[in-house]
């Protein structure tokens, strides 16, 4: 079938071997490749209940039919496992120009299991893999690492394109459950720890090169259609907004509509936003735009720091969801001191979101006299020792590299923990934007913005954000088109270009197959079903579709508010969109 390499590449990290297996046109037709085609492998390959950091628990890495292309917003990646952060399912997607690597190996997805005995390299080219002794790039961080990786390890065989590398830091060798997989040097697939799970199978990096192009079914057609879609979106608003500012744009807009977390949820604003906002990063520091491969969009900001005592550090981002997370929860009132965290991070490969959202715990419940951390408010120093904490396990990080739900059972704050199955919510408060309440509430990795990214028609105008009746419909629409686009791996800033009829024309003219807008409704509504029996074959109850008591029991200081009872309507109006029992269960398949 048109638009697949109809191949995925097992490796078996304990006998180190490497098998090329075949799919059938029925697969990657009935599930278009990237979160589908994943989701099904899971669903089929893993044991249920295995633990996410024993060798049994398998790690996929999948690019869509789109990458490699002509088509824009198509050179990403996903990695799919169960998550060792909240024992569930996890997806996480990077950007940037390794995604095109990847994807020449010429493999639509590529299987991790088992256990190498010795920290190892892995080369993935169109033959199969090279396994490689990672001697002393085990230990580096992950910029290093990456450089070295692809310098040593790139099989670099005739007509071999570009070679990329993904990478792990110290925090992924030491399983810390929120660890990162880096590439690109600043892009990370970042959210549910797959970097710890790399790290479980002692796999510092994959190294992929090749020189593979995906068939398409109308080539004339989709080049054709590329040039004329750039020419009439290169000055649409929001894509003009992005190249502009990026995601940093969004600091103001949030707390103007007093959604902006802060204080560790205490808050919907903060009163030094304009200090950590986009246009002062932009009027400080040497600031330009930074493209992924195949993108106008161009949301990346490309940054030198141009004073200040981190004055010279080089650095894409940080992005609108970093700055929350530090500037906002931990109320560091510095842009450069955000992005110099944001680059610790990076280094140490831990998840900001994560990473800011446990430091502010620590900094709420110290305020509280509940634990007993030197760390405060405001505190750039403390916090860049206690991320080393997390990412060295010493000291009071070795708990919290276990993620909220061990920190909050160990400190006994469970009330004061703000999750949703374990995982943090981005910066946009439920409170004043409740359909994001019912997204954190249902996203199948836990409180994660990007599963319906409803921030934007609330934000909009499409519907107001305090509405309760219908928005579980318009949210189920919403999700289900952005599944679509975890399939195909597109990339989410594209949302407002691709609609269902753009996706029906691209997947036709890349896969041969006539694709109808009610076609691909099917095929998402298939992969959010099967990817909430993988959750509740894991242990999932209903209760865990609940946002946490104190985002229901306490208001923000404007007086807004979501009650546990307009939750509860939200998620029995979502489960009946879905076709699912009054507990959340879908059909049986």
């Amino acid at each position: 079938m048109n638009g697949f390499y109809q191949r995925i590449l097992v490796v078996d990290l304990t006998e180190k071997v490497g098998t090329v297996e075949q799919l059938d046109d029925d697969v990657v037709g009935d599930y278009l490749g990237g979160r589908g085609l994943a989701t099904r492998l899971l669903l089929k390959r893993n044991p249920v209940g295995v633990d996410p950091l024993a060798p049994e628990n398998n790690l996929i890495i999948a690019t869509g039919p789109f990458c490699g292309g002509r088509l824009w917003g198509g050179s990403r990646y996903g990695v799919y496992t169960k998550s060792p952060l909240t024992g569930l399912y996890a997806e996480s997607y990077s950007g940037g120009k390794v995604p095109e690597a990847i994807d020449a190996a010429g493999f639509d997805a590529i299987v991790l299991h088992g256990r190498s005995e010795q920290p190892c390299i892995l080369a993935i080219h169109p033959d199969g893999v090279d396994f490689h002794d990672a001697g002393e790039l085990w230990g580096m961080e992950t910029f290093a690492a990456e450089t070295a990786a692809v310098a040593r390890f790139a099989p670099n065989r005739d007509g071999y394109g570009r070679p990329g590398a993904v990478t792990i830091g110290p925090a992924g060798e030491r399983l810390v459950r929120f660890a990162l997989i880096a590439n690109d040097t600043w892009r990370c697939a970042g959210r549910t720890g797959v970097g710890a799970v790399l790290g479980s199978k002692r796999v510092k990096a994959i190294v992929f090169q090749g020189d593979r192009r995906r068939s398409l079914a109308d080539p004339d057609g989709i080049a054709a259609y590329a040039k004329a879609f750039s020419t009439e979106n290169m000055q649409h608003p929001g894509v003009k907004a992005y190249r502009a500012m990026g995601t940093t744009m969004m600091v103001e807009l949030m707390n103007k509509v007093g959604a902006f977390p802060a204080r560790y949820w205490r808050q919907g604003s903060c009163a030094h936003w304009q200090q950590i906002s986009g246009e002062t990063y932009h009027e400080l520091h040497e600031v330009k735009a930074h493209a992924c491969a195949k993108c106008f969009m161009a949301c990346g900001r490309l940054t030198r720091l141009s004073r200040g005592r981190h004055q010279g550090l080089q650095i894409e981002g940080p992005e609108y969801e970093t700055i929350y997370a530090f500037g906002g929860l931990c109320m560091i009132e510095d842009i450069a001191e955000i992005a110099h965290l944001n680059d610790l991070c990076d280094r140490l490969g831990i998840d900001t979101i994560t990473a800011g959202n446990l430091c502010a715990l620590a900094m709420e419940a110290r305020e509280r006299g509940l634990v007993d951390i030197d760390i405060s408010y405001g505190d750039v120093e403390g916090t860049a020792a206690l991320l080393r904490q997390i990412a060295g396990r010493q000291g009071p990080g070795d708990l919290l590299a276990d993620g909220i739900v061990a920190v909050a059972r160990a400190w006994g704050v469970e009330d004061l923990a703000v999750h949703v199955k374990g995982l943090e919510p981005a910066g946009y408060d439920p409170r004043k934007l409740k359909g994001m309440g019912l997204t954190y509430g249902t996203s199948p990795r836990g409180a994660c913005h990007l599963r319906t990214t409803f921030y934007k028609p609330e934000l909009s105008g499409v519907i107001p954000p305090e509405q309760i009746d219908d928005k579980a419909a318009l949210l189920v629409d919403y999700e289900d088109r952005l599944t679509i686009f975890d399939t195909l791996i597109l990339c989410r800033f594209y949302r407002d270009l691709y609609s269902w009829e753009e996706l029906e024309k691209t997947v036709t003219m890349v896969t041969g197959r006539q694709m109808t807008v009610d076609r691909l409704r099917t095929i998402a509504g298939r992969i959010v079903d099967m990817t909430r029996r993988f959750n509740i074959r894991e242990g999932l109850l209903p209760d865990m579709d609940r946002l946490p008591r104190r985002l229901t029991s306490e208001a923000l200081p404007d007086g807004s508010a979501i009650s546990a009872a307009e939750m509860d309507r939200l998620l029995d109006d979502y489960y009946h969109c879905r076709g699912w029992s009054t507990a959340g269960a879908p059909p049986v398949d």
